[in-house]
């Protein structure tokens, strides 16, 4: 991933849901584009943010042993657009998950008013089918798991706390930045 479209989790249960969000800010350059009297951010963002959120869900789900991509969108519901000052909040809910892929329900809201209402199919891609190609590496969705505060407010699911398997030692649990040598 290279942009990310949550800002931190506020509510993570393993194998179950996760929730995030989103504060959208003026200074986001693609508002100036979208549109420059009426600045919105665009649906395929929030579509972006509830994939990150859900995709993170379904890989903490494995150990952060799958490489798992946004395979496809089959409902979406839109209700407004997400404006500058706008606080949008991802919620995401684990339907099915196999070694193959995964299927989550979600929505986002501002505040109690839904902006959208999706079903998202992830794929969980083994090694044999990146023949050698490198998408990411293995521990890049750790590392953002931890950046977005997932051990910080993550719950297994008969409610203890997460914890973080330590591959990336230097990172902690997103509270700070990469030690330096």
């Amino acid at each position: 991933m290279r942009w990310y479209w949550i800002d931190r989790f506020v509510e993570f249960t393993s194998g179950v849901s996760a929730s995030a969000i989103k504060n959208v800010s003026f200074a986001e350059e693609h508002l100036h584009d979208h549109f420059a009297d009426f600045p919105v951010m665009p649906m395929p963002l929030v579509i972006e943010g509830i994939a990150q959120t859900g995709g993170l869900l379904a890989c903490e789900k494995s150990g952060f042993t799958n490489k798992v991509v946004l395979a496809k969108v089959p409902k979406g519901t839109f209700h407004r657009e997400a404006r500058p000052g706008d606080t949008l909040t991802y919620t995401t809910r684990l339907l099915d998950w196999n070694a193959n892929g995964s299927v989550i329900e979600a929505t986002a809201h501002i505040g109690d008013e839904p902006i959208a209402e999706l079903e998202m199919f992830f794929a969980h891609l083994q090694e044999e089918f990146l023949d050698g190609r490198q998408l990411f590496g293995t521990n890049d969705l750790l590392r953002l798991f931890r950046v977005f505060g997932g051990y910080r407010v993550g719950r297994t699911a008969d409610g203890q706390p997460l914890q973080d398997p330590d591959l990336l030692g230097d990172l902690g649990n997103g509270d700070s930045p990469p030690r330096s040598a």
